[in-house]
């Protein structure tokens, strides 16, 4: 009796948990129990109990050896088991879940133990939303503090925490409305069980806040420690306050000139802007919001302006501005003579050109873009063909962009036909047809006369005139060619203009022997490209072996050879101009046999 009482005494449960235990929302969490019981007993009861409103409720157990069952009417019922390894497993988490968890162990005789828990349930929130209140502008000066804006975020656990920032730096964290600037912190929790926070930021602006940038920063917790941030959109706020001091300026970037439209901007360094009232020269012009607009300006619009600001916010502030206004200017050019010039041939002709600005100016003649005279006269000496046309007269100020007047004039020149150099033909073959151009300046326009002639055209290319005949190359056009004549008032001219063989790649069209034409171009031949060949290997073949031949009755002395007796072998009249002519001199066969220089005779 003694014994077991001195057991019993002895007997110990000891129970370990962690103390925390942090999961996200939806997750699964995992509560870990171990225990051990000295001295040993095999019938242990493991329950996982919650403090629920001030109140224990045990919401799983699980006794050794049998299965784990889960009790009902909990807020954990259907979504809590208990592990082989005593552990509690809570899945789909809610921010409801976060509650202080038992782990007791019964042991028999050796008593009870447990140890005690924490759930932590982590929700990011929300992006935070940052608005401006509905209400009108705040002012300058109020004696009482102004709502600047509300910043929300939503659907977070823990509670998250909301910073303001202004201008990029954290406003300090005053809740007493007693000082200018304070916020107004609230917490909604939804049905979820998440919290939405709000903090609305209050302050009596000064004039320097006019350009501030308001921006908040949610500040939350996650698991392991972590502290997080999101940042919200940036508002600006409408303030009011009086003007001190105002502009009057030219918004035109460039020296004005007749023509431009020229705007001018009065404006102050209050909000919003007062009245504005413009007078050029003493007498009132129109403008509109601080804007005066002059549409394409005349030199007449040149002048002093003046714009003036009442404030009734600051009545004894002194607001305006003046602007003299400068406009450039170029007269019409005047060209002398005005009208069109028709001369003749190598005659003379001239023009001068003036104009007035307000600046500084230059006077340019052109033809196209070629600057001919920089000083107002445009002289011609002794006037060709290419000298007809148009040209232009430019006057300009430099000193303006876009500021330039212009004038033209034409020049029209009459005279004798002049062909230029024509282009020869090219045909394939002989009696293929070509196409052949004859230009030509001359006025009146003139005639055209074609020897041979074809189909002819005739086109107007500029100043001059050109003709184009089609026609057959016969023999006598490959010969002779074909003659351009052109006529009209004041004489004649005239041209021949060739045709000839196209060469095809890098081989002539005509094998030359001695000079003279061997072989027609292949397309002349019925037999085509292929016959022109096999003929062309063929004669030679037939050469070499003849000066083989010759070669070998010499050496053999078959033919009467002497060193200054020479014979012609002149079968009569050799087709293709083709002439062999045979000496006796052995040096020279030798010489040209194998390439060697033949010895000096004495």
């Amino acid at each position: 009796m003694v014994e077991l009482i001195a057991l019993v005494c002895y007997a110990v449960v000891n129970v370990q948990v962690a103390p925390k235990v942090e999961v996200q929302k939806d997750d699964t969490a995992k509560l870990p129990c171990t225990y051990t019981v000295s001295p040993a007993f095999s019938e242990t009861l493991v329950e996982w109990y919650i403090d629920n409103q001030e109140t224990r409720k045990r919401v799983a157990f699980r006794s050794q050896g049998s299965e784990a069952k889960g009790d009902e009417g909990t807020p954990l019922t259907g979504r809590v088991t208990i592990g082989e390894d005593s552990s509690l497993v809570i899945t789909s988490v809610k921010p409801s879940d976060e509650l202080t968890f038992h782990c007791q162990v019964t042991a028999g005789p050796a008593g009870v133990g447990e140890g005690r828990t924490m759930l932590k349930v982590f929700h990011a929130p929300e992006k935070p939303e940052l608005t401006r209140p509905s209400s009108q502008a705040i002012s300058v000066g109020q004696t009482t503090s102004s709502e600047i804006g509300i910043c929300e975020t939503k659907n977070g656990h823990p509670q998250p925490r909301i910073i303001w920032f202004k201008d990029g730096q954290p406003l300090p964290e005053v809740k007493d409305k007693n000082e200018k600037t304070y916020m107004i912190p609230s917490v909604v929790k939804e049905a979820s069980g998440l919290l939405t926070g709000r903090s609305a930021l209050n302050m009596q602006p000064t004039k320097a806040d006019k350009d501030s940038v308001f921006q908040c920063v949610v500040e939350y917790s996650m698991p392991g420690n972590q502290i997080m941030q999101k940042k919200s959109n940036t508002i600006t706020i409408n303030l009011h306050y009086p003007s001190e001091t105002a502009t009057f300026k030219l918004l035109n970037a460039e020296p004005v000139k007749e023509g431009d439209k020229v705007t001018m901007k009065c404006e102050t360094d209050g909000n919003p802007q007062p009245e504005f009232d413009f007078v050029k020269d003493g007498t009132p012009v129109r403008g509109e919001g601080g804007i005066l607009t002059l549409k394409s300006v005349k030199r007449s619009d040149a002048g002093s302006y003046v714009c003036t600001a009442t404030d009734f916010d600051n009545l004894d502030a002194d607001l305006g501005g003046k602007i003299q206004l400068s406009v450039n200017y170029i007269d019409p050019v005047s060209v002398t003579p005005a009208e069109p010039q028709v001369v003749m041939l190598g005659d003379k002709v001239e023009w001068q050109c003036k104009t007035k600005a307000s600046a500084p100016h230059t006077v340019q003649w052109k033809k196209g873009s070629t600057v001919l005279s920089q000083d107002g006269t445009l002289s011609i000496q002794e006037v060709t063909y290419d000298k007809a046309g148009e040209y232009m007269c430019v006057g300009a100020v430099p000193s303006v962009p876009g500021l330039v007047a212009e004038a033209s004039v034409n020049l029209t020149v009459k005279g004798k036909p002049m062909i230029e150099t024509p282009a020869k033909g090219e045909v394939g073959k002989e009696g293929d047809m070509v196409t052949l151009k004859c230009s030509s300046y001359g006025l009146p326009a003139p005639q055209f006369t074609w020897t041979p002639s074809g189909k002819e055209s005739v086109s107007v290319e500029g100043t001059k005139v050109v003709s184009t005949v089609h026609l057959k190359a016969t023999a006598e056009v490959m010969k002779d060619g074909v003659t351009c004549q052109v006529s009209n008032e004041h004489g004649t001219d005239s041209q021949k203009l060739m045709v000839s063989l196209k060469e095809i790649g890098n081989t002539a069209n005509r094998v030359l022997l001695s000079g003279n034409p061997v072989l027609k171009s292949a397309d002349s031949q019925q037999g085509g490209s292929s016959g022109v060949v096999i003929a062309v290997v063929v004669c030679v073949l037939l050469l070499l072996l003849l000066v083989g031949l010759i070669y070998f009755l010499n050496k053999k002395s078959k033919l009467p050879c002497g060193k200054k007796d020479k014979k012609e072998v002149n079968t009569g009249e050799v087709n293709n101009d083709i002439v062999v002519e045979m000496k006796t001199d052995k040096a020279n066969e030798e010489a040209g046999l194998l390439n060697k220089r033949p010895p000096t005779e004495q």
